[in-house]
């Protein structure tokens, strides 16, 4: 695709989604797919994927600003982390069986800021509110132009290998004895119908 057409794309887009894609656009190029919803570019910088949207999300942590612009990593949330994670910041989205994690926001130094707080949160270097104070105070300090370290970079080692298919519960056996009473339960269903 070309950047032209890229470009053209981003025409149609509303001006809260459009400028956090143009920032996508101007550091990495041409996206790797586009749709009129949706830029993609894979293996961009540190990142497996960013996704820049048309459709954008409004988001009051640590201050408003909306969240369009999506960053993706490959790493294993324990799942009893997740519910910290969603009270740490509503954009950091966990896809477990992807062995997936992301930050959405309106930038890739907010995503990293929200992944390197992340990875704080899940090893316990930071409780939930640890992290959202030090959020705040890293994403004040950028605008005041002071050192933001965890903005710079992903301050962790990549992880592979985090796909986690999870555990089967239900046997064959199990999914024939369903079926077999589903369909005499249609098969009863259909003669009381013609009663």
């Amino acid at each position: 695709m070309a950047e032209a057409a890229a470009a053209s794309i981003l025409g149609d887009w509303p001006e809260e989604s459009r400028e956090a894609a143009q920032l996508v656009l101007d550091k990495y190029g041409e996206p790797d797919e586009a749709t009129p919803s949706a830029l993609v570019w894979f293996n961009a910088g540190e990142w497996k994927r960013i996704i820049a949207t048309k459709a954008f999300y409004e988001h009051n942590f640590p201050a408003p600003h909306f969240d369009s612009v999506e960053s993706v990593i490959d790493y294993a949330v324990p799942p009893d982390k997740g519910s910290a994670l969603a009270g740490f910041d509503g954009s950091v989205i966990i896809e477990r069986t992807a062995g997936e994690v992301s930050a959405r926001c309106h930038d890739e130094e907010a995503n990293r800021l929200a992944l390197n707080l992340m990875h704080d949160v899940v090893t316990g270097a930071k409780d939930v509110e640890q992290a959202r104070a030090y959020y705040a105070q890293e994403f004040a300090g950028y605008r005041k132009k002071e050192p933001t370290p965890y903005m710079e970079k992903i301050r962790f080692t990549s992880q592979s290998g985090t796909a986690d298919p999870d555990q089967r519960v239900l046997s064959d056996e199990d999914l024939e004895q369903a079926a077999a009473e589903g369909e005499r339960k249609e098969q009863n269903q259909g003669k009381g119908d013609k009663a």
